[in-house]
């Protein structure tokens, strides 16, 4: 589909990347991996054409369909939510031009491989001309804006009403809309709350599009890709596998070249050792001369070196009493709007909570209520005995003196610290040298969210309260804040949607919903597993008996007592669950074993194509039509292969789809 050959890419004395060579396969799933400012947003400008590389050069297939999702949103004016979403009409057109042209070549074709080109083709454009001017495109829209958490309320709405958050996710349901062949999504996570999170990752596993995805959610790298990418000191190195495939191959590929390194490293030794010993020995000049010769010749194996990291840990702060903060039937409203009506919270010394629910359910007026930067409607907000308390949110960006520096930012709450040590402080995040002298204002959203992370150490805090503390964070840098967190002795409330810092820092998960909330012990991973079911089996019981949310005593009778007919409907869905199972295994071995298969010749073919491009190849005529031949048959084994999986995934729908008709049946649920 794409093909990039040598491009470089500088910005002022800067190198991005150099020589960075790839290609892009039909339906491949990669992520595009880095620290910040590594160039990741660049390339895809690049692979857009909206940027020219210093040098090489990027080659696409014949009427390829980009679609590109930006980090910024421009909003539009004079267009409703649904009707913004649905306006695919460039796209239609082009799609129309190119099947009038596709169809007129077929009238005049006469060689049978072209036409054969083109008749698949022309069933392409076809597909995607129903996708993108069908009748079912309105009820897609629905869908996908449903899916990312737009309420049908909202939907005729003006989109200039929309947040940048918001707008950031209507921008990606048209992108989804409109099927590009392949998308180049730049943070699609970040504006998404937990729930829309899941919902796009399964929607991107079911899409046809190939697609380079740059994230610094581990979770969902992991869920989605198949293949990294990493830009790290101007190289991009590729890695088959997911997110944690890659972590385990880079460091078989560190061990292998530490060990390269140091055998190359003491070769140079005995060999320099030799030079000096008999440089100036007359019987051994030769000698001398061809070892000399020898290190010119040897290509030096190169360490990489470790990019910067934030090192940092929390010092240790006064000891809180056991209750860190408590509400008592608190009550918040907004106008006519109610939030909260009653809720009552204890949170106790060494508590690690994590806040979910979706966007607008109240986990950030929740937080903002603890911190007691928000006022409550009703009832009492109480703050522990001697907790000093450490608060990070989004909007502390705006209280940034943008016309001072770093420095001078960090000194205004450093009270007596020596220079020295605050210096060194600003060091381990990652501001060094001359980067204590930037202007805020000037600042990258990575910078200022390390910033802030370094003032709240300045406070000596031994309650933290953290609203998406991770957001502009790269993988490195979320990993030592976790590590740090870990490490912390105190409380912890926050907000996130990264699946893997949740589940490194939190305890116990606290979830919003209708007004009330709701406390379940464990990590993320316990309550997707045990308590998000029984939660939802409980709601829906509730709400049939009595149209309304019960309180948690009753949610938790409802879990543990069931009806005998609830326990007859569940033996009935494992039963139908392990039909499924016995049917479902051996095919999907199969499709995994297929899909083994592919990928090894996906990769026989890159070879294929990289020996064909290469001039020397060409100097022996019998051999090159026997690379020839043997990329035919390469191409011709892949379109096997993938005739066989699209077999199997169907065969493996079809059986989900009998399961959910079996159960809707059995069990009518």
């Amino acid at each position: 589909m794409i093909t990039a050959q040598g491009v470089s890419k500088s910005l002022g004395k800067r190198d991005l990347f150099q020589g960075v060579s790839f290609h892009i396969h039909q339906g491949e799933r990669i992520g595009l991996i880095g620290p910040n400012g590594a160039g990741k947003t660049t390339l895809f400008h690049i692979l857009l054409g909206e940027t020219e590389p210093d040098t090489g050069m990027v080659t696409k297939s014949k009427n390829l369909r980009l679609g590109y999702l930006p980090q910024q949103w421009m909003p539009v004016e004079g267009k409703t939510v649904l009707a913004h979403a649905m306006d695919v009409d460039a796209q239609v057109r082009v799609v129309h031009a190119e099947l009038e042209r596709v169809q007129q070549s077929l009238e005049t074709e006469r060689d049978p491989d072209l036409i054969k080109n083109l008749a698949l083709q022309q069933a392409h454009l076809l597909e995607q001309l129903e996708h993108l001017g069908g009748y079912d495109l309105e009820a897609r829209a629905h869908k996908i804006l449903a899916g990312l958490g737009f309420s049908e309320r909202v939907l005729d709405n003006s989109v200039a009403t929309l947040s940048g958050g918001w707008g950031m996710r209507l921008e990606l349901a048209r992108l989804l809309l409109s099927e590009p062949d392949l998308l180049l999504l730049d943070e699609p996570t970040n504006h998404l709350d937990l729930d829309s999170l899941l919902w796009l990752e399964q929607y991107l596993l079911n899409s046809s599009s190939a697609m380079m995805i740059v994230s610094h959610d581990r979770a969902f790298l992991n869920r989605v890709v198949g293949r990294i990418f990493e830009l790290e000191q101007t190289q991009l190195q590729e890695y088959t596998g997911n997110y944690d495939s890659y972590l385990e191959e880079k460091a078989r590929r560190q061990e292998i070249q530490l060990s390269s390194y140091k055998n190359q490293q003491e070769r140079i030794r005995q060999i320099e050792r030799f030079i000096e010993r008999n440089r100036y020995r007359k019987d051994k000049a030769r000698q001398v001369q061809s070892r000399v010769k020898m290190l010119d010749k040897i290509e030096r194996v190169e360490v990489s070196s470790e990019q910067g990291e934030i090192h940092f840990s929390f010092p240790e702060a006064g000891r809180s009493g056991k209750r860190t903060f408590e509400l008592r039937g608190v009550e918040k409203s907004y106008g006519e709007r109610v939030i909260y009506a009653g809720v009552d919270l204890v949170i106790e010394r060494g508590d690690r909570i994590a806040f979910m629910g979706p966007n607008g359910a109240g986990k950030t007026t929740l937080l903002k209520i603890l911190a007691g930067v928000e006022d409550v409607t009703g009832g009492e907000q109480i703050l522990g005995h001697q907790v000093k308390l450490g608060y990070y949110a989004q909007h502390q960006w705006e209280q940034l003196h943008t016309e001072w520096t770093v420095l001078e930012e960090a000194s205004s709450i450093a009270g007596n610290l020596p220079q020295a040590h605050l210096r060194g402080l600003l060091g381990s995040f990652l501001f060094r040298g001359d980067d204590v002298l930037k202007r805020i204002a000037v600042l990258s959203g990575g910078e200022k969210a390390r910033l802030i992370l370094c003032k709240l150490l300045l406070q000596r805090p031994n309650a933290l309260l953290l609203d998406e503390p991770t957001n502009h964070l790269d993988i490195p840098s979320r990993n030592v804040l976790e590590s740090a967190l870990e490490g912390f002795p105190g409380t912890i409330c926050f907000i996130s949607h990264d699946r893997h810092f949740i589940d490194a820092i939190a305890t116990k998960i606290l979830v919003v919903h209708a007004g009330k909330i709701h406390v379940f012990p464990g990590s993320f991973n316990d309550y997707q597993t045990i308590w998000k079911t029984r939660m939802e089996e409980a709601f829906l019981a509730d709400s049939n008996d009595k149209g309304s949310v019960k309180g948690s005593a009753d949610e938790k009778k409802s879990c543990e007592a069931p009806s005998r007919k609830g326990q007859e409907k569940k033996r009935l869905e494992a039963q139908l669950r392990n039909e499924l199972y016995r049917c479902r295994k051996p095919v999907h071995d199969k499709l995994e074993q297929v899909e083994a298969a592919l990928e090894g010749a996906h990769k026989h073919l890159d070879s294929l194509n990289e020996r064909l491009a290469d001039p020397d190849t060409y100097r022996d005529g019998s051999h090159v039509q026997e690379l020839q031949k043997e990329y035919q048959q390469c191409q011709q084994k892949i379109e096997a292969l993938t005739g066989e999986w699209e077999k199997l995934a169907l065969a493996l729908e079809e059986m989900e789809e009998n399961y959910y008709r079996d159960k809707q049946k059995t069990c009518g649920c």
